[in-house]
């Protein structure tokens, strides 16, 4: 159920991040605190103009510490979102809903942590005791048979992808190699002059097969923040503004968290087709109107059942549509052109949502030839997840 109510009312108007590193040697407060500081110097504004503040149930900086560090003084509005990386779209949305419903006029969604040199989110279970809530008992239906880690609960979905429509580890490596070659011209990216090719993603070595090393995304400290204000206000503003043309979250039915096995298909994400319906419903645009894609790729295999979800071609064909080069700058749908999670960091899909921006604004520095006014931009998968539909003022 959806209108277009949201649609066009809120913008992004800053963006700003730390660097990526394996080691900040900071705080995790303090990296969210740099983050939002260089946001709010991107969009021309300061930290008493923020009323609203948006994160992750996972991140662990919460409102009034940020509020208090920052000087920003009053607030009124203050969410968070679970499910990991699936949050990420969904932080924009719930800025845009509070701006839209007048409830906070300046809005900052903002993500930071130690993931490399703290808690390693790439262990999944393996380190934590067995309780009794909900979500632990989900788990323990599949722990007993080996199954720990992320790598592990994607590759039985890309096993069953790769039997059901012939796809293989060499078409899960081209979303690799498209990944590290935009990375390798991109100098915030941890793998900045450093791209990979085909045959060397081959010979990585295995994870969780069909999964191999080069397939799965970084473990990064870092932190990254956006600002949002409406889009009347936008205009007053020193960036180009880059409105949130549709806001979604979705959750499939029998969802489960990373290992939705009990549906009689796993070779789809039904809840990403229920956000990109709801996006183009909500932009009245469909797939031939997106310019450019910032795609969710904790995990090479999951990419292509996300191109499938939102339209960009039939299911099972992803593959195709990769290797005849429609992920390029000079594709069809110019792909993560920061080098995604696999080539410039993992901040749980937020350095995505600045790069989406950056793409309407036109300062990518692998800014594709044809003109791009409209971004699609999804959140993690295999969990309940988020998206948006970021487009340019007209």
């Amino acid at each position: 159920m959806t209108d277009n109510t949201l649609s066009g009312t809120a913008a992004i108007v800053g963006v700003g991040a730390t660097e990526f590193s394996k080691d900040s040697g900071r705080s995790e407060l303090q990296l969210a605190c740099e983050a939002i500081l260089a946001a709010l110097t991107d969009a021309g504004l300061k930290p008493a103009d923020v009323d609203g503040l948006v994160t992750f149930t996972m991140d662990t900086n919460s409102e009034i510490h940020i509020a208090r560090n920052l000087g920003i003084g009053e607030l009124t509005f203050f969410s968070r979102i679970p499910h990991g990386g699936g949050a990420a779209c969904g932080t924009i949305q719930q800025a845009a809903l509070a701006i839209a419903s007048g409830v906070a006029d300046v809005v900052v969604c903002y993500r930071a942590f130690n993931e490399r040199s703290g808690v390693r989110f790439g262990l999944g279970t393996a380190d934590k005791p067995v309780d009794t809530t909900p979500d632990r008992a989900a788990y323990s239906w599949v722990t007993p048979f080996g199954l720990y880690s992320p790598a592990q609960w994607v590759a039985m979905f890309a096993r069953r992808y790769m039997f059901e429509y012939g796809a293989t580890s060499v078409d899960f490596g081209r979303v690799a190699v498209v990944d590290r070659k935009h990375a390798a011209t991109n100098p915030k990216a941890w793998f900045y002059e450093r791209p990979i090719t085909l045959e060397e993603h081959q010979v990585s070595r295995w994870i969780a097969e069909p999964l191999h090393l080069l397939d799965c995304c970084q473990e990064t400290d870092g932190g990254q923040a956006i600002v949002l204000v409406s889009a009347e206000r936008a205009k007053d503003l020193k960036q180009v503004p880059v409105l949130v043309r549709g806001a979604a979250q979705g959750s499939g039915k029998d969802q489960h968290a990373m290992n939705s096995y009990y549906r009689p298909s796993i070779t789809g994400i039904p809840e990403m087709g229920l956000v990109g319906r709801q996006l183009y419903s909500q932009a009245g645009m469909t797939p031939d109107d997106v310019d450019a894609a910032i795609i969710y790729d904790h995990f090479t295999p999951l990419v292509l059942p996300q191109l499938e979800e939102l339209g960009f071609c039939e299911p099972g064909e992803a593959r195709h549509f990769i290797a005849d080069g429609n992920l390029e700058l000079d594709g069809r749908l110019p792909f993560n052109t920061h080098g995604g999670q696999l080539g410039e960091a993992y901040l749980h899909g937020m350095n995505g949502i600045a790069e989406a921006a950056r793409l309407v604004r036109g300062t990518s520095v692998n800014q594709p030839a044809k003109n791009v006014r409209n971004v699609i931009v999804t959140a993690g998968t295999a969990v309940p997840t988020s998206g948006l539909l970021l487009g340019a003022a007209t």
